[in-house]
């Protein structure tokens, strides 16, 4: 909607019947890198009216900076400073007054139709979290639904009956008092969070939590910590990677898999009877089922579903080796990723026999679920890829996986897509 506010009055107010095409796209590009450096997007439901007038004006300052950059090395269009200025400033009091009458609306569906609501618990009890429990209740504009504060103070309340009633109640979010609870109580309260694909924030005091860098955000005035923050929960970092995806995905459809599926079909079909493509239940973003392909690689067994390819596999077709060697067989997956079930690179989604299996037995596995799953990944082209031989290689994938999750850019998408192509051409010890 912003751009169509930009592009709609540089065209009929600014430009004044001139050629558009080459302004346009200059600012369509522009704004959308500025929106990142200045985190125009990031406005939550919790963040307050003055801080969005701020992203208003400080996003305001250097758009205009910006069209003016393109008219100091854009001479032939001669338009004067002024009509510039007053083109920005209607550019902003439309997006402002569009941005603004969202975010009341928003309110207006939360406290009348009671949607767009985040359930909440409160772990610990003294006059932060009875603050943040008020913030909660008083503000129901603000989409929380607070359903319990626990008490730990004289053994009022349990650890486990406090996880017991997180996952009975479906619980979004978890708020902890850190002066309320040992090391040992925030250790294990971490660790539920994570195998159970639920946002834990701290509400912090002089303790020290841990040493790693902790978000720092404001619910109205108080101050509330989350522990794990992920480049990908940003609106500009999802479109970013979607848009990637979109287009690599659809440059290999098109330039590869459009002539490579019809060979790779003759060679399955003339060595052994069955479909060209293998279909598999896996587990994607936020634990949902969905159907990854695969070109056919093995013989048609009823152990496919259950049972990964070993070294030696006698299920494995001649050209399904091959396939699978080159890392053929994983091509079918870009049309997962034009459906959006699966990203280009994110962490190796598993067979759900697997990954109920690992749930149980695997530190934090879960975690990996907070993003989509990728046809490569950090942890495959670092050594754990293919078959799980023990519980050392799925950790190893899981501590990979994490990282990738909680430093994502997009270079280090590239680095890793450029590493995959470069270990398939090489080859790969267990690729089979």
């Amino acid at each position: 909607m912003d751009l169509c506010i930009i592009n709609g009055l540089a065209v009929f107010y600014l430009l004044d019947r001139k050629d558009p095409l080459i302004f346009c796209a200059f600012i369509t590009f522009g704004w959308f890198f500025l929106s990142i450096y200045s985190k125009f997007y990031e406005v939550y439901r919790y963040t307050r009216p003055v801080n969005i007038l701020s992203f208003i004006v400080k996003q305001c300052i250097l758009f205009l900076l910006f069209v003016f950059a393109f008219f100091g090395l854009y001479h032939e269009l001669n338009i004067y400073s002024i009509t510039i200025i007053k083109y920005t400033l209607l550019c902003f009091i439309a997006i402002g007054a569009l941005k603004f009458t969202v975010y009341y609306l928003l309110q207006k569906y939360r406290v009348s139709f009671g949607g767009n609501y985040r359930t909440t618990v409160i772990l610990g009890q003294n006059k932060k979290t009875l603050a943040l429990e008020n913030f909660f209740t008083k503000k129901p504009e603000y989409g929380y639904l607070h359903k319990k504060t626990f008490k730990f103070k004289n053994n009022k309340d349990s650890i486990n009956d406090c996880f017991s009633y997180i996952l009975d109640e479906g619980i979004d979010e978890i708020y902890c008092s850190i002066s309320e609870l040992s090391n040992s109580q925030i250790a294990d309260i971490v660790d539920f969070a994570d195998n159970n694909l639920k946002i834990l924030k701290f509400i912090p005091d002089s303790k020290e939590i841990y040493s790693k860098k902790l978000k720092y955000e404001y619910y109205d005035y108080i101050p509330v910590l989350t522990l794990r923050t992920m480049p990908l929960e940003d609106s500009a970092n999802m479109i970013i990677k979607r848009t990637f995806d979109i287009l690599f995905s659809s440059v290999v459809i098109v330039f590869i898999l459009s002539w490579l599926t019809p060979l790779i079909a003759i060679l399955i079909k003339i060595e052994s009877k069955g479909p060209v493509f293998f279909k598999q239940s896996r587990n994607g973003f936020n634990y949902r089922e969905f159907d990854c392909y695969k070109f056919r690689s093995m013989t048609p067994n009823q152990t496919a579903n259950l049972h990964q390819a070993t070294r030696g596999d006698q299920r494995v077709t001649k050209v399904g080796r091959f396939i699978r060697k080159t890392s053929i067989d994983e091509l079918p997956q870009f049309f997962n990723v034009l459906f959006g079930d699966m990203s280009v690179v994110g962490p190796r989604p598993h067979m759900v026999s697997h990954t109920n299996m690992y749930a149980k037995k695997i530190d934090k596995f879960m975690v990996r679920h907070f993003v989509k799953p990728g046809i490569t990944g950090l942890a495959q082209i670092s050594g754990f890829r293919g078959e799980v031989e023990t519980d050392k290689d799925i950790i190893g994938r899981v501590k990979y996986d994490i990282f990738y999750i909680e430093n994502w850019s997009l270079l280090l998408d590239i680095k890793i897509i450029f590493q995959t192509f470069i270990n398939a051409v090489k080859g790969e010890d267990k690729a089979y």
